[in-house]
């Protein structure tokens, strides 16, 4: 199932890419509720095995492929020990650094990935897409106000951590390619799963009857969220994605007021306001691009 290049569309990616961030951010918040009594490794073994479920079943029953017998087998592989690694490296720095820091080292992703476009995947990033991924993240160190030096170590982990999603978003334009959302979902969760099941003779605590419910909740979100940024992929190139993952900051500023009555200070609504003008002026901007493709010469 391979889509052709020309066939992209760089605005139906940016669209189900900012439903997938969403999806993200509400995980994240799940995440750090159920993170306080759990250990992250079964959490992540509890979010993966229902991705596997579901996805499992409907590329069984659409019939896609074996990612087994794709040429892009051992990228798949790399791609989810990369997002592993991501993983725990970012909720055991969020144990050592503020919110303020966190976010900011870790938002240098979205700037790696523009870079690595170029270098592997040989995208022409135009100055469009430049200004919305360097506005974005000025929009989030607004927003953060990172005033005190971070811990070294923390620190260090948390731009690993970055560097690592943005290797695994570069595999996964690569991969898309030619594979469908549905085996990628179901091959990287399934590796993600048995990995963390490994852990559980020293990390696993059984959940409460409300817990299991919340970590239903989170492989259901993930689900969603992994299913709509693959199928983003698909349609637009990684660095026209790549800004609008700083659209996930604002998502963590409303779940963070919903759930635990958290109220953004003035910078947290500048840097929104500027980060939403970024992702804007992308939308603008591929819009007239592709329009001006489109036209006749």
């Amino acid at each position: 199932m391979k889509i052709s290049l020309t066939d992209v569309n760089p605005l139906i990616g940016i669209a189900l890419a900012s439903g997938g961030y969403a999806c993200f951010a509400l995980q994240d918040a799940l995440v750090k509720w159920l993170v306080t009594d759990y250990a992250v490794p079964e959490i992540l073994f509890m979010r993966s095995i229902i991705i596997v479920m579901i996805s499992g079943a409907c590329a069984a029953y659409l019939r896609h492929p074996s990612i087994f017998r794709s040429r892009y087998r051992s990228t798949v592989g790399l791609r989810a020990a990369l997002m592993l690694v991501a993983w725990l490296l970012f909720y055991n720095a969020a144990k050592h650094l503020g919110l303020a820091e966190l976010t900011t080292l870790y938002f240098s992703a979205p700037i790696i990935v523009v870079v690595l476009s170029i270098f592997v995947l040989k995208e022409k990033v135009h100055k469009g897409r430049w200004i919305a991924c360097i506005g974005g993240f000025l929009g989030v160190i607004v927003a953060t106000n990172p005033v005190n030096s971070p811990n070294l170590v923390p620190a260090m982990m948390c731009v690993a951590a970055g560097c690592c999603w943005a290797w695994s978003t570069i595999l996964a334009r690569m991969v898309s390619r030619t594979e469908t959302a549905l085996t990628q979902m179901w091959s990287t969760s399934l590796l993600f799963a048995v990995a963390c099941a490994v852990s559980f003779p020293w990390v696993w605590i059984t959940p409460t009857l409300s817990d299991w419910g919340l970590m239903v909740a989170l492989g259901l979100i993930a689900t969603l969220g992994q299913y709509l940024l693959y199928e983003g992929f698909r349609h637009a190139p990684a660095s026209a994605l790549a800004p609008v993952e700083y659209t996930g900051l604002i998502w963590a500023f409303v779940y963070g007021y919903i759930i635990w009555a958290d109220i953004p200070a003035g910078n947290v609504f500048v840097g929104a306001i500027m980060i939403v003008a970024s992702s804007g002026f992308l939308v603008i901007w591929e819009r007239r691009a592709r329009a001006g493709a489109a036209s006749p010469r």
